[in-house]
């Protein structure tokens, strides 16, 4: 299982943000390509590494990921 775009690109996003490290995005991306199902801010909130806020400052920054909620 490859890592999708979408993963890379709130990975590169909390990272700028300084709400994540690279170490801590590398980590979630080898779980995923491991077989982990569960959606990058799923992983990186259960893991500890970021709250909602951290993910909520990512889907508002992405305006048409908020289109695609409503």
């Amino acid at each position: 299982m490859a890592i999708d775009s979408q993963s890379k690109k709130i990975g590169e996003f909390l990272i700028k943000i300084g709400a994540m490290q690279t170490w801590q995005v590398e980590e979630i991306q080898r779980a995923q390509k491991s077989g982990d199902l569960r959606m990058f801010g799923e992983l990186a909130i259960v893991r500890g590494y970021i709250d909602d806020k951290a993910l909520m400052l990512y889907v508002e920054s992405h305006p048409k990921l908020t289109r695609e909620r409503a």
